[in-house]
């Protein structure tokens, strides 16, 4: 057989990843700098490319589908595939799969990290110390215990923090688009409109697709409480961000915790950054010492299996139509 070819769409990888691929007999390229269709296409004109190990979300758009014509394989580094063109890759034959729950402990544990904080005022406290003020007893926070927590989308990620929410004392209600087979006896709310009035913090864990792009807009807002939060390590594009930005500006929400934004890296002059009922990250949440390596091995194993042996963990391919072709 000939040796493989791995492209890893980032600079760097876990150890334990470079070793399964290279105990394979697997070449590795990596890609450094910014990745963009136009940057992606001569690497497949150069060489004969049989995996790509997707860290990040470059755009593997159907024209760079169609260029990769030995491209076998495209395992994610964690779970978001929204930058792959899904239906082209199922036509080409290339199976998608992503690295399962190997982040969702991570995620989940920052889901959790930014509604206590909020929850607490910790942003705006912070900020107060390093300007020299003394700010006990002129702000009050409010307890984690007793409050609502609505988790929209229920997967690996969503049922670990409802889990954790609830293991911390919060009344825990679940939301999603599909039918849920186990709720570890948490409630469930079918009605997005009802969910977005009742709870005290709103958690989002759903993927990007048609139907969740901007799903909370200025209108889903307005139902929420003033004292409610919204918390979001899913895909920046879920939320329309501008209506976000005049909530939090005219009181109409409480705060917010974002892992990720509409456009990354955001505008330097971003509101979101500056606002002390704002807790931001830069898409950080996955990145843990341990779930890099689960990731890194999951991703790296899916690509071994499937080059050498047709096989792969086919309980996490994206697109199963592919591996009959």
């Amino acid at each position: 057989m000939p040796q493989p070819i791995v492209l890893v769409t980032s600079d760097k990888l876990s150890d334990a990843a470079q070793r399964i691929l290279q105990d394979a007999g697997a070449a590795v390229t990596y890609v450094t700098g910014a990745i963009t269709e136009a940057t992606l296409l001569p690497i497949f004109a150069a060489a004969e490319i049989n995996a790509i190990l997707l860290r990040g979300s470059p755009p593997l758009t159907r024209r760079v589908l169609e260029a990769a014509t030995h491209l076998k394989i495209i395992a994610k580094h964690g779970v978001g595939v929204d930058s792959v063109d899904i239906e082209a890759a199922t036509e080409h034959g290339i199976v998608v799969v992503t690295a399962g729950d190997a982040n969702a402990d991570a995620v989940a544990e920052q889901s959790i990290m930014f509604m206590l904080a909020l929850a607490r005022r910790l942003p705006l406290f912070q900020r107060t110390l390093r300007e020299g003020k003394w700010e006990k007893g002129s702000t009050v926070g409010r307890e984690f215990r007793g409050r609502t927590v609505g988790i929209v989308g229920y997967g690996q990620i969503g049922s670990r923090t409802a889990r954790m929410a609830r293991a911390l004392g919060a009344n825990v209600v679940l939301y999603s688009r599909s039918r849920i087979a186990d709720t570890g006896g948490m409630e469930v709310e079918t009605n997005f409109d009802s969910l977005l009035a009742r709870v005290d913090i709103l958690s989002l864990h759903c993927p990007l697709t048609d139907k969740t792009r901007r799903m909370l807009g200025d209108r889903e807002l307005r139902m929420m409480k003033p004292t409610a939060l919204v918390i979001n390590t899913s895909r920046g594009q879920v939320i329309d961000e501008p209506a976000l930005i005049d909530a939090l500006q005219d009181g109409r929400l409480a705060g917010a915790g974002l892992d990720t934004f509409a456009q990354e890296p955001p505008d330097p002059k971003n509101p979101l950054i500056f606002m002390d009922n704002v807790l931001c990250t830069p898409h950080v949440s996955v990145l843990t010492a341990e779930a890099m390596n689960r990731m890194g091995t999951a991703a790296a194993t899916n690509i071994v299996g499937y080059i050498e042996s047709g096989e792969c963990n086919t309980a996490n391919v994206v697109n199963p139509a592919a591996l009959k072709r």
